[in-house]
């Protein structure tokens, strides 16, 4: 048996006395040849991946999200415990205005804007309540972005959590009402599908409030 060397052009002799010369180039062959295969691979697996949660996850989550299927399949849901954490994995518009204001972390490792936030994003994670903070809604061509958009662990309904921070400033004030009228016309309803905080300087949020709203809506 004759070993040669090549560098593209050329093909050189290789003595047997070069031995370990001839098994490190064909050591590098294998390795070069079983990392192509394992690049092609990975690109396999993650087009898999992509096409799985483009055709499969977020189309089911969107149909179950919708109220006449969520309906019609809710006594089969419970069967599914992936549901949540696909509907967690969605896609979704998130608010990327103000960044710099996102300095509170939650329990969950959440970055949100307030300390009245943090509370109710803390109670909701240990209530083991899923949610999503500041998720795209599309209503009448406008974006809002409701504090907290929730998935009723149960029954897979939505829900949506606003809290009015600043009640005591008017602008704010007329704010928070035509956003609610907006919200209602909708059909997202103030103690229906919707809850509602608020707080003034003199008047914080109360964490048992908030504890005894999720009681109510979610137990």
């Amino acid at each position: 048996m004759k070993w040669f060397q090549s560098n593209g052009s050329s093909h050189f002799y290789i003595p047997k006395k070069e031995r370990s010369l001839a098994e490190c180039l064909a050591l590098k062959k294998l390795y070069s040849l079983q990392l192509k295969d394992l690049k092609f691979q990975l690109e396999l697996i993650e087009k898999y991946l992509s096409e799985y949660h483009k055709h499969t996850a977020d189309k089911a989550s969107r149909l179950l999200q919708t109220d006449g299927y969520r309906e019609l399949l809710k006594p089969y849901l419970t069967s599914h415990p992936d549901y949540i954490t696909q509907w967690l994995r969605s896609d979704c518009t998130r608010n990327t205005s103000h960044p710099e204001k996102l300095i509170h972390k939650t329990l969950a490792g959440h970055n949100v804007r307030s300390k009245s936030e943090v509370i109710i994003a803390n109670t909701l994670y240990q209530n083991k309540i899923p949610y999503i903070y500041e998720r795209g809604l599309c209503l009448d061509n406008t974006m809002f972005f409701p504090d907290f958009t929730i998935c009723h662990p149960e029954t897979f309904n939505t829900f949506y959590w606003e809290h009015f921070g600043m009640m005591d400033n008017p602008s704010y004030c007329e704010h928070a009402y035509n956003k609610l009228k907006t919200y209602s016309y909708h059909k997202i309803i103030p103690t229906v599908n919707l809850i509602t905080t608020y707080e003034t300087v003199n008047r914080p949020i109360d964490s048992a409030q908030i504890q005894n709203l999720i009681q109510e809506y979610f137990f």
